[in-house]
């Protein structure tokens, strides 16, 4: 960041220029949570509606996932506003106990799936939406690591994670949609949902203990 004083101002008064690069970096990064934003809330919505209407125990953690994604990218793109003042640790610690909640009613609407013999019906739709969650993704992680990097912004990496982690689920939940749409195998949708628990308490620990907000 450099620093002058402006001609004509008066004496002891300093000018702050802030660096080019950071002012477009800033930018990126806001331009990336808006994407993000706009992405996970039709990727929730389309998720939670199929599961709703396939009885899908995969595709609903699949759509949880990605309401708690949408918070994440919601937090550090409100760090951006002059009047709102968030810890990063505290946004971490956040979605960490989100997570781990997330992966409790995950864990309990698989296991009664399984116990009640649920048999979800296949879902094109829902397939439809992993599909392109793979696509995106990962460009999104990509972008937002070597922006929190350049930034040295500790939230965006910990959203970098969660951004990573949405693309594991994706494949997750597709590989079970798609032996379920294809072979009739019904068991297969709540087993991938269970698969997917790891992943989510995982994801959860690292934001409690801050390991996705290291710099490197």
């Amino acid at each position: 960041m450099e620093e002058f004083v402006q001609i004509g101002a008066r004496p002891g008064v300093q000018i702050v220029a802030r660096c080019p690069e950071l002012n477009s970096n800033s930018r990126d990064i806001v331009r990336l949570q808006v994407i993000t934003l706009l992405w996970m809330l039709i990727e929730c919505v389309v998720a939670l509606i199929s599961s709703w209407k396939a009885h899908s125990p995969a595709l609903f953690a699949f759509g949880s996932d990605s309401a708690v994604e949408l918070l994440s990218a919601m937090v550090v793109l409100l760090q951006f506003m002059p009047s709102f003042r968030l810890s990063q640790a505290r946004a971490a610690q956040c979605a960490g106990i989100l997570l781990f909640f997330l992966a409790g009613i995950v864990a309990f609407t698989s296991v009664g799936a399984l116990i009640l013999r649920v048999e979800p019906d296949a879902s094109w739709v829902g397939i439809g939406v992993t599909v392109a969650a793979l696509v995106i993704m990962p460009i999104l992680t990509w972008r937002k690591r070597r922006a929190g990097r350049i930034a040295k912004n500790a939230a965006l990496l910990a959203d970098s994670i969660q951004s990573a982690t949405c693309a594991y689920l994706a494949g997750v939940t597709l590989c079970g949609l798609a032996i379920n749409a294809i072979f009739h195998v019904r068991w297969i949708d709540p087993f991938a949902a269970l698969v997917a628990i790891p992943i989510i308490c995982i994801e959860a620990r690292r934001s409690l203990r801050g390991d996705a907000c290291q710099c490197r």
